[in-house]
């Protein structure tokens, strides 16, 4: 089902090569402006590509983009290859080491809305962030980081290739999450072969980069209007595919923070509340998590002064609402979004995707400070995602709400980037794929 190609990826030079973790960036989704400030210092870092500084345009990133490729800062690789990328990682309390194995391709950006589509999507979007990247995947006509996707192989049929290359390593460096990312690269004929055979018996679940995808989507629907050609460039988006059978995979919460509501009154807030929550106050924000840890539609509500642990009453879930199977309505997420996001602070969930009020924070101790500082009227506090709930809402053709995961480790930016522009994304030869 799904369409895969080797890349013959642009890379930095040998000399940059050599310092590569200096060039190297946080998703434009999860970078912060301290870090965006201390990246635009380095004049070849991978940012002035992914996320434009505030003064530039796409253009201006379309300049730099063939600046680079003048002075040669970046190189194509002349053989097309699959590139394998291991993450090794550990999480806060656990000494427990893993690594999340996959390689990077090319994938065919089929629509997600189209019932035949090889990629399924868990979540909704919010449309400024997909325009701002199908206006940046104009200018450049380069991916400039893989998506994040998930196939399931309980045979683990790639595995014992991607482990002999990974022996020998083109990039190893540890990043700003602390987590250590290693790089290889497959260029053989016959196991290429096999990565991609294998793939199109495969429907690839979207992890992470729903606003990039989207804006590869648009984008190959809008050039298809001019020529109908099914195989050129810009029908493909860059990804990397991870198998969803190992034991690798981490979802971490998204918490969501809530602020330039006009009169929240928390009392009024609570009031609204009472009827469906049962409400208990909590002396320690600090404690939350452990608290609301397992528990059913259980949420965490902070504000500067006082901290609350709500817990859905059972019965009244049949109060929600929204026009979903129940699969979706009895999820945490949806609970929190319906009771507490549009009955309680008065958002209808239609505005939501939209809603300058709500933003998102996956750090719980950056959460607590937020509110703590008053940087932010409110945070509600929520808990992780089982991988099961996330492969049963793909098949059901609904969406999660926005920001519903956070798969981690996230992929980094930098190592290597996809160009569509067709005489750079043609092979020399015809390989037979």
């Amino acid at each position: 089902m799904a369409d895969i190609k080797p890349i013959r990826a642009w890379r930095y030079n040998q000399e940059l090569s050599l310092s590569i973790e200096e060039h190297t960036s946080p998703l434009f989704d999860v970078i912060s402006q301290e870090q965006r400030n201390a990246l635009y210092g380095n004049p070849f870092n991978s940012i002035h590509l992914s996320v434009p500084l505030h003064s530039e345009t796409p253009d201006e990133a379309h300049k730099t983009l063939e600046n680079w490729k003048k002075n040669g800062a970046i190189v194509q690789d002349q053989i097309p290859g699959i590139y394998i990328y291991y993450q090794y990682f550990s999480l806060p309390g656990s000494t427990k080491q893993y690594v999340r194995k996959g390689f990077i391709c090319w994938i065919k950006a089929t629509d997600w809305n189209s019932p035949d589509s090889d990629i399924l999507r868990h979540e909704n979007t919010m449309p400024h962030s997909v325009n701002d990247r199908v206006d940046v995947l104009k200018a450049t006509e380069l991916n400039v980081s893989p998506t994040h996707g998930l196939y399931f192989d309980e045979s683990f049929t790639l595995e014992e290739y991607m482990d002999e290359a990974i022996k020998t390593p083109i990039y190893e460096v540890e990043d700003y999450q602390g987590v250590k990312d290693v790089m290889s690269v497959i260029h053989d004929k016959k196991i290429i072969s096999k990565f991609v055979e294998k793939m199109k018996h495969e429907k690839i679940i979207l992890a992470d980069g729903h606003h990039r995808l989207e804006g590869s989507i648009i984008h190959r629907k809008e050039m298809l209007k001019k020529t109908n050609d099914q195989e050129a460039a810009f029908n493909y988006h860059l990804m990397y595919l991870t198998n969803g059978s190992l034991d690798d995979l981490r979802i971490l919460p998204t918490h969501r923070l809530i602020n330039d509501i006009k009169d929240l009154d928390k009392e009024a807030l609570l009031k609204k509340l009472e009827p469906y929550f049962i409400i208990n106050k909590l002396s320690n924000p600090y404690d939350v998590t452990e608290i609301i840890l397992g528990k059913k539609w259980a949420f965490g509500l902070l504000f500067e002064d006082e901290t609350y642990k709500v817990q859905l009453k059972e019965d009244c879930i049949s109060d929600l609402r929204w026009n979903f199977p129940d699969s979706i309505n009895k999820l945490d997420l949806t609970v929190m979004h319906y009771f507490i996001i549009e009955l309680g602070l008065g958002i209808p969930g239609k505005d939501q995707r939209k809603s300058q009020n709500i933003t998102f924070e996956r750090n719980f101790g950056k959460s607590v400070k937020r509110v703590l500082k008053g940087e932010v009227q409110m945070a509600i506090i929520t808990q992780d995602i089982d991988m099961e709930v996330v492969k049963e809402v793909c098949h059901s053709g609904y969406t999660l709400p926005q920001k519903s995961t956070y798969f981690y480790p996230k992929v980094i930016c930098g190592f290597l980037f996809g160009s569509i522009k067709q005489n750079e994304f043609e092979l020399p030869i015809d390989p037979g794929f």
